[in-house]
């Protein structure tokens, strides 16, 4: 397939194959007809002949090419399977239109420091597990591990020490390099109540924003509603990446933490961040 994909790559190739797919054609003729030179055209040939696409056939003094029809079905198979891909996962590319708009209408705010702080986010699931079993997907180190960060990411540092006073700490990392978030645990009530600070580091250890967090778990019928609300401080101008992401980031990490639980996130009334500026 590579080496289909490779002769198909040339603009002069792939006019030889519209018209052979048309009829058998000469050397002399295909030459005719694009304008080139006969050596050229011939080695055009057999570098489509060396990939399948066409077949050549001796004519007395003539070399008569055709198209070969299965290669292209093959290639015209493989094609429709990656635009079906590409369709079934349209949601991934709207993430990433959403999050570059986002960027900037933040962008065009960020003309100080403390620019997004007294910004609120508001998070709510209902999530297919009791309120015992998502607190611990909270404080377990190793279970906080297996969803608390976008997909894209490997989480290599993780902990939410479940009293008043412990360290709160997520670090994870892409190919693209390492963040790391620090902060403290102000409350602890199990199963019900977290609240805690994380501080948004930057390359060289500075605040870029920090995040207050107030996590509510309830027990519900369809197992527990959880809602999450965020307020921001402490905003660096550089902060616009993770600003502009917060509402898409944590709407796919809790997503996340249902498939994790054991369920799918179930639609509330405030099932969607609600964002408002309450100062600037």
């Amino acid at each position: 397939m590579d080496e289909i994909a490779s002769a198909l790559g040339d603009a002069a190739r792939w006019r030889l194959l519209e018209l052979l797919a048309e009829r058998p054609r000469s050397v002399g003729e295909l030459a005719e007809l694009t304008g080139a030179r006969q050596p050229q055209t011939t080695k055009h040939l057999q570098t489509l002949a060396r990939a399948g696409l066409v077949s050549v056939h001796p004519l007395g003094q003539r070399r008569v090419y055709a198209v070969e029809t299965a290669p292209l079905a093959a290639l015209a198979d493989r094609v429709r399977d990656l635009v079906g891909t590409a369709e079934a996962h349209a949601g991934e590319r709207d993430v990433l239109a959403r999050y570059r708009a986002a960027i900037e209408a933040e962008a065009a705010l960020a003309d100080r420091d403390r620019w997004a702080d007294g910004r609120t986010f508001a998070f709510d699931r209902v999530l297919a597990a009791p309120p015992d079993v998502v607190w611990r997907h909270w404080v377990d180190p190793d279970l906080l591990a297996s969803w608390w960060a976008p997909p894209s990411m490997t989480v290599t540092e993780c902990l939410l020490d479940a009293r008043e006073g412990g360290a709160a700490v997520l670090e994870y990392r892409d190919a693209e390099g390492r963040y790391r978030s620090e902060g403290t645990v102000h409350a602890a009530v199990e199963p019900e109540r977290l609240a805690f600070h994380l501080s948004v580091l930057d390359a060289a250890g500075g605040i870029s924003f920090t995040g207050h967090y107030d996590l509510a778990l309830d027990a519900d019928p369809g197992g527990t509603r959880l809602h999450l609300d965020l307020r921001i401080t402490d905003t660096a101008v550089d902060a616009v990446p993770h600003i502009a992401g917060i509402g898409t980031g944590w709407d796919r990490v809790l997503d996340h933490l249902a498939a994790v639980v054991g369920g799918h996130p179930r639609a509330t009334p405030a099932s969607r961040p609600e964002r408002r500026k309450t100062g600037t």
